[in-house]
């Protein structure tokens, strides 16, 4: 057990580390007028939308065919398991902001980020507040923590049975570690949590799911290791389910000092002089509007502070084939403004529940695939990738939204833009 314990703490904190700190102090951005500029002119005309797909095909060497509309998707077969009672494809409109400038412990470099929403003034507003981020520097971005559960809850005839069950629970983690290699190629078993509420027990199994999301591989192997427990414990209970709604699925919890997919921070400190140019506005504006924001997000009892962050997430999950519905615990943010020594402005997010996967669901469908493939996090291996670009990208639409609201230009955006 001592074995076991050691390895889920290096599991659980293994991306913090000295070799990370080096990378990140390490690296120089490209400055910010070397970057290639996304074409801007004739927004609403097939004009405009030919220049920015060639601006993609040349300067990116990206393939956009099923995106621009020059391929029709027509592999039925490749549906199954992903859809039902199939009829066709829903066209959302899909763009692209940029670049968006990262110094994180996986994603580092520019990236011109595809976002599919119907919602006017969402891309001009990330747009923006990327600007803002790359004309002061790069976002800092730090992974700290990983993990994906599952709750199975049991049920007993009183507390005594329970006490026995539990026990020989806990003295059987090696067991539960050998039945998870069996299960996945990819899933491994980092923790085991218990919560007794009366004669109810609620086990909590934490793993890592490698590439992808996780939410089916996880479930899989908490399957195989509940029957295994039930076929083997010495108190039987008189009922049991997979899942008792506590391990945070598709929904906010206040649990947001633990990990449901991959916990990220990440910061940029805002020049003052790039506020007033680009966001029309003072570090003092912002930070009075943050402060305003995230008094009423505690007085309304929300879950975290952030102001939007689902509105990067759902356009960023459409457009790359993420499970949407993660986006009820994927949006759970807690954001801080400070003014520092020289008048600047320090910027910070944190998201516990970034859940996200470059494998498998929806993936590798073709405009899926094309999302993933221009921000270079299609395949194995680009799972911690996509989830700092993620983070980077709510930070900015963090900056965006509160520098509008504080200099009185959020109404007159969504009334030029979203009307």
């Amino acid at each position: 057990m001592k074995n076991l314990q050691s390895n889920i703490s290096h599991a659980k904190y293994d991306f913090i580390n000295s070799l990370v700190f080096e990378k990140l102090e390490s690296y120089t951005p490209e400055p910010s007028s070397n970057l290639e500029k996304i074409p801007s002119q004739d927004p609403y005309t097939l004009n405009g939308q030919k220049l920015r797909l060639n601006f993609i095909r040349q300067h990116l060497k990206s393939n956009v065919d099923y995106l621009s509309g020059e391929k029709i998707f027509d592999n039925n077969e490749s549906l199954k398991g992903n859809i039902e009672n199939y009829i066709g494809m829903s066209q959302i409109p899909t763009g692209i902001i940029g670049p968006l400038v990262v110094n994180g412990s996986v994603a580092q470099g520019h990236f011109y980020v595809p976002l599919a929403t119907t919602e006017g003034a969402l891309l001009a507003s990330y747009n923006r507040g990327a600007k803002a981020c790359r004309e002061s520097g790069a976002i800092t971005v730090i992974t700290l923590q990983e993990g994906v559960q599952r709750t199975p809850t049991f049920k007993f005839k009183n507390l005594i049975d329970l006490g026995k069950f539990v026990s020989w629970v806990l003295n059987h983690k090696e067991t539960f570690a050998s039945l998870t290699r069996e299960t996945s190629n990819y899933a491994i078993l980092n923790d085991i949590g218990v919560n007794i509420e009366g004669n109810i027990l609620i086990l909590r199994f934490e793993f890592t799911s490698g590439d992808a999301s996780g939410q089916n591989m996880v479930t899989i192997c908490s399957d195989k290791i509940c029957k295994y427990i039930i076929s083997n414990c010495p108190v039987e209970p008189v009922f049991w389910t997979i899942e008792g709604n506590a391990s945070g699925d598709k929904k906010a919890t206040s649990l947001t000092t633990r990990v449901r997919g991959r916990k990220v921070t990440a910061e940029i400190t805002l020049k003052k002089e790039v506020i007033a140019s680009v966001l029309k506005a003072t570090p003092a504006l912002l930070y009075h509007q943050w402060k305003i924001s995230h008094l009423g997000s505690i007085k309304m009892g929300s879950i975290g502070t952030g102001m939007h962050p689902s509105n990067a997430l759902a356009a960023l999950f459409i457009a790359c084939g993420q499970d949407v519905a993660c986006t009820g615990e994927a949006s759970t943010a807690i954001t801080r403004m400070d003014i520092d020594e020289n008048g600047d402005l320090y910027c910070a997010i944190t998201m516990p529940n970034i859940i996200v996967g470059t494998v498998g669901g929806g993936t590798s469908f073709p405009t899926q695939k094309e999302c993933l493939e221009l921000i270079d996090c299609y395949g194995p291996g680009k799972s911690g990738k996509l989830a700092e670009i993620a983070i980077a990208l709510c930070l900015t639409g963090e900056i965006s939204i509160i520098s509008a609201m504080s200099a009185g230009h959020f109404t007159d955006a969504h009334q030029k833009l979203g009307r």
